[in-house]
């Protein structure tokens, strides 16, 4: 049977490499049980009744102090900023385990942090990405933005069939066996100034935004959340707990 239940956790303002070491354990754990299961059943087969233990999943949401991260795939170069740089900027950089390029991440930014066993859902990273995506896309309708996909890239954007498209949510994932980890960044009233910084995404011809710039208005970032993650939960088919 799957498991549907999806435990909620928001975890404020919270320094990135904390973070980083919550969400290993939470995934190493749920990795190493999926792997006790596998070789309990492949013991078991054949026997008329199995109770095995559940994978758990989780939705983790949260801000980070200013910080950039370059994905596995990402290019150095892509950090126009120098330790001082970093210094002066107040911000930190990581080098992390994740799929995609760099990104910033920083205060009025809801960040996202799906740790789930697609097994419970459906086993396809694509797919996986879209529905992300989706979320947000839904997120934005609901304030009267019309946002989209920009073909041959991840993220949520604007315009982006024309010369004035704009990124508002980037998202990089790691997966194995099929549990996930990191997720996706949604620019809700954070300093657009940080992304001056980087090549965001290893994009150097596009514009990022933002709810706060494309509204004209400073919006209450409690309510985007709980907005986002209604759709998350409807989208996936969680029970949220």
């Amino acid at each position: 049977m799957k498991n549907k239940l999806v435990k909620f956790e928001d975890w404020g303002l919270i320094d990135y490499k904390e973070a980083w070491d919550k969400q290993e354990v939470l995934f190493s754990a749920t990795v190493d049980l999926k792997t006790r299961i596998r070789n309990l059943k492949a013991v078991t087969e054949g026997d008329e009744y199995q109770d095995y233990e559940e994978t758990p999943n989780y939705l983790i949401f949260c801000e980070h102090p200013h910080v950039y991260t370059l994905g596995k795939s990402g290019k150095p170069e892509h950090l126009l900023l120098d330790e001082a740089g970093l210094k002066e900027k107040k911000a930190s950089y990581y080098p992390i385990n994740r799929g995609g390029d760099i990104t910033y991440h920083g205060p009025g930014q809801i960040v996202g942090y799906p740790i789930l066993d697609l097994d419970n859902f459906f086993t396809d990273i694509h797919l996986y990405l879209r529905t992300l995506e989706e979320a947000v896309i839904l997120t934005l309708a609901d304030y009267g933005l019309q946002a989209g996909r920009y073909p041959g890239y991840t993220g949520v954007w604007f315009d982006a069939d024309n010369e004035r498209a704009r990124k508002i949510c980037a998202l990089g994932v790691r997966c194995s066996r099929w549990v996930t980890m990191h997720g996706f960044a949604f620019n809700v009233n954070p300093d657009l100034d940080y992304f001056k910084n980087i090549v965001p995404c290893g994009i150097d011809d596009k514009d990022v935004t933002s709810m706060q710039r494309e509204l004209g208005r400073t919006v209450d970032i409690n309510e985007a959340k709980e907005i986002l993650k209604h759709h998350i939960s409807v989208l996936f088919g969680m029970e949220m707990i």
